[in-house]
Protein backbone atom coordinates (compact mmCIF):
# COMPACT_ATOMS: atom_id res chain seq x y z
CA UNK A 1 0.00 0.00 0.00
CA UNK A 2 3.02 2.15 1.24
CA UNK A 3 6.37 2.04 -0.05
CA UNK A 4 8.98 2.59 2.41
CA UNK A 5 10.21 6.13 1.99
CA UNK A 6 6.54 6.84 2.45
CA UNK A 7 6.08 5.39 5.74
CA UNK A 8 9.13 7.36 7.08
CA UNK A 9 7.30 10.41 5.31
CA UNK A 10 3.98 10.11 7.15
CA UNK A 11 6.04 9.23 10.85
CA UNK A 12 7.17 12.79 10.18
CA UNK A 13 4.01 14.48 9.47
CA UNK A 14 2.54 12.58 12.60
CA UNK A 15 5.33 14.23 15.06
CA UNK A 16 4.53 17.78 13.20
CA UNK A 17 0.99 17.37 13.78
CA UNK A 18 1.76 16.10 17.12
CA UNK A 19 3.54 19.70 18.50
CA UNK A 20 1.39 21.59 16.57
CA UNK A 21 -1.83 19.78 18.90
CA UNK A 22 0.34 20.34 21.47
CA UNK A 23 0.82 23.94 20.68
CA UNK A 24 -2.92 24.77 20.71
CA UNK A 25 -3.67 22.94 23.90
CA UNK A 26 -0.96 24.47 25.80
CA UNK A 27 -2.46 27.89 24.25
CA UNK A 28 -6.14 26.79 24.76
CA UNK A 29 -5.39 25.56 28.46
CA UNK A 30 -3.50 28.52 29.27
CA UNK A 31 -5.89 31.18 27.67
CA UNK A 32 -8.95 29.57 29.65
CA UNK A 33 -7.30 30.39 32.94
CA UNK A 34 -8.62 33.66 35.05
CA UNK A 35 -6.11 36.78 34.40
CA UNK A 36 -4.34 34.77 31.77
CA UNK A 37 -1.91 36.88 30.26
CA UNK A 38 -0.47 35.86 26.79
CA UNK A 39 3.11 34.30 26.65
CA UNK A 40 3.39 34.18 30.64
CA UNK A 41 3.26 31.33 32.36
CA UNK A 42 2.59 31.59 36.29
CA UNK A 43 5.84 30.67 38.02
CA UNK A 44 3.91 29.09 40.84
CA UNK A 45 2.53 26.63 38.38
CA UNK A 46 3.39 22.57 39.46
CA UNK A 47 2.60 19.39 37.85
CA UNK A 48 -0.88 19.38 39.38
CA UNK A 49 -1.77 22.39 37.13
CA UNK A 50 -2.41 20.54 33.39
CA UNK A 51 -1.67 24.47 32.01
CA UNK A 52 1.82 23.22 33.64
CA UNK A 53 1.76 20.53 32.45
CA UNK A 54 0.57 21.13 28.41
CA UNK A 55 2.70 24.10 28.67
CA UNK A 56 5.76 21.45 29.54
CA UNK A 57 4.97 18.79 27.07
CA UNK A 58 4.93 21.41 24.25
CA UNK A 59 8.35 22.99 25.55
CA UNK A 60 10.08 19.39 25.97
CA UNK A 61 8.68 18.85 22.12
CA UNK A 62 9.81 21.98 20.92
CA UNK A 63 13.75 20.95 22.52
CA UNK A 64 13.44 17.98 20.93
CA UNK A 65 11.70 18.48 17.63
CA UNK A 66 15.06 20.21 15.64
CA UNK A 67 17.19 17.11 16.21
CA UNK A 68 14.17 14.76 15.35
CA UNK A 69 13.43 16.20 12.12
CA UNK A 70 16.76 16.78 11.34
CA UNK A 71 17.83 13.60 11.55
CA UNK A 72 14.94 12.15 9.96
CA UNK A 73 15.70 14.20 6.81
CA UNK A 74 19.14 13.84 6.70
CA UNK A 75 18.24 9.66 6.98
CA UNK A 76 15.95 10.03 3.98
CA UNK A 77 18.58 12.56 2.13
CA UNK A 78 21.98 10.02 2.90
CA UNK A 79 19.67 7.20 2.04
CA UNK A 80 19.62 5.16 5.04
CA UNK A 81 17.81 2.07 4.26
CA UNK A 82 13.95 3.45 4.06
CA UNK A 83 12.72 0.30 6.37
CA UNK A 84 14.39 1.14 9.54
CA UNK A 85 14.58 5.11 9.12
CA UNK A 86 10.82 4.64 8.80
CA UNK A 87 10.94 2.39 11.70
CA UNK A 88 12.87 4.52 14.04
CA UNK A 89 10.62 7.85 13.28
CA UNK A 90 6.99 5.78 13.79
CA UNK A 91 8.94 4.81 17.53
CA UNK A 92 10.01 8.30 18.15
CA UNK A 93 6.64 9.65 16.60
CA UNK A 94 4.33 6.89 18.72
CA UNK A 95 6.84 7.67 21.81
CA UNK A 96 6.38 11.43 21.82
CA UNK A 97 2.16 10.85 21.61
CA UNK A 98 2.27 8.41 24.18
CA UNK A 99 4.79 11.04 26.39
CA UNK A 100 2.44 13.38 25.64
CA UNK A 101 -0.64 10.91 27.15
CA UNK A 102 0.86 10.49 30.66
CA UNK A 103 2.23 13.89 30.64
CA UNK A 104 -1.50 15.18 30.51
CA UNK A 105 -2.62 12.80 32.36
CA UNK A 106 -0.26 11.90 35.31
CA UNK A 107 0.40 14.27 38.15
CA UNK A 108 3.95 13.74 39.36
CA UNK A 109 6.13 15.56 41.16
CA UNK A 110 8.83 11.83 41.13
CA UNK A 111 11.68 11.38 38.54
CA UNK A 112 11.90 9.05 36.61
CA UNK A 113 7.81 9.46 35.99
CA UNK A 114 5.96 6.85 33.67
CA UNK A 115 6.25 9.42 30.73
CA UNK A 116 10.52 9.45 31.46
CA UNK A 117 10.51 6.26 29.78
CA UNK A 118 8.89 6.97 26.51
CA UNK A 119 11.22 10.32 26.13
CA UNK A 120 14.06 7.91 26.85
CA UNK A 121 12.73 5.90 24.01
CA UNK A 122 12.51 8.75 21.88
CA UNK A 123 15.73 9.83 22.64
CA UNK A 124 17.26 6.41 21.86
CA UNK A 125 15.49 6.13 18.70
CA UNK A 126 16.87 9.13 17.39
CA UNK A 127 20.35 8.44 18.52
CA UNK A 128 19.90 5.47 16.44
CA UNK A 129 18.97 6.98 13.22
CA UNK A 130 21.79 9.61 14.08
CA UNK A 131 24.13 6.76 13.88
CA UNK A 132 22.76 5.29 11.11
CA UNK A 133 23.35 8.42 9.08
CA UNK A 134 26.72 8.65 10.07
CA UNK A 135 27.04 5.14 9.11
CA UNK A 136 25.49 5.91 5.32
CA UNK A 137 27.36 9.40 5.32
CA UNK A 138 31.11 7.38 5.88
Amino acid sequence: MFDTQTVALLGILIIILTVVIQSLIAAISKAAEPGAIPGKIDISLTHSSFVFRANRTFANSLENIAVMLGASFLAIFVGVDAFWTGLIIWIMAVSRIIHMVLYYSISTEKNPSPRSYFYLISLIANILLIILCGISIA
